[in-house]
């Protein structure tokens, strides 16, 4: 048997490795979330990057909410798949799209 054909039967014995969960990386800075939608996968975690000097919260109406303190990080690992818009309760002008797909 070939390298090529022992490849092969491998991949078909073992199937193709499981998607790795990711870490998306949102940055808010100046009452901006950036990028202001975000799609991912449940499993993967979105992690909020406050520069500014005062907090914020990333805040789904009827949902959940996560505190982001000023200069620091906050994350939540996407447990089911939907669409969301969320905001900063304390700066409503602050907007951001969340869209969560199936691995």
């Amino acid at each position: 048997m070939s390298k090529r054909q022992l490849w092969i039967a491998l991949v078909l014995v073992f199937g193709t490795s499981p998607v790795q969960a990711e870490t998306i990386e949102v940055t808010i800075d100046k009452l901006v979330f950036s990028p202001a939608t975000v799609e991912a996968k449940v499993g993967d975690t979105i992690k909020w990057v406050n520069k500014d000097v005062f907090a914020h919260t990333a805040t789904v109406k009827g949902g959940w909410e996560v505190m982001i303190p000023p200069k620091a990080t906050a994350s939540l690992t996407l447990r089911k798949a939907e669409a969301v818009d969320y905001f900063c309760r304390f700066h409503p002008n602050m907007k951001g799209h969340l869209a969560v797909t199936a691995p």
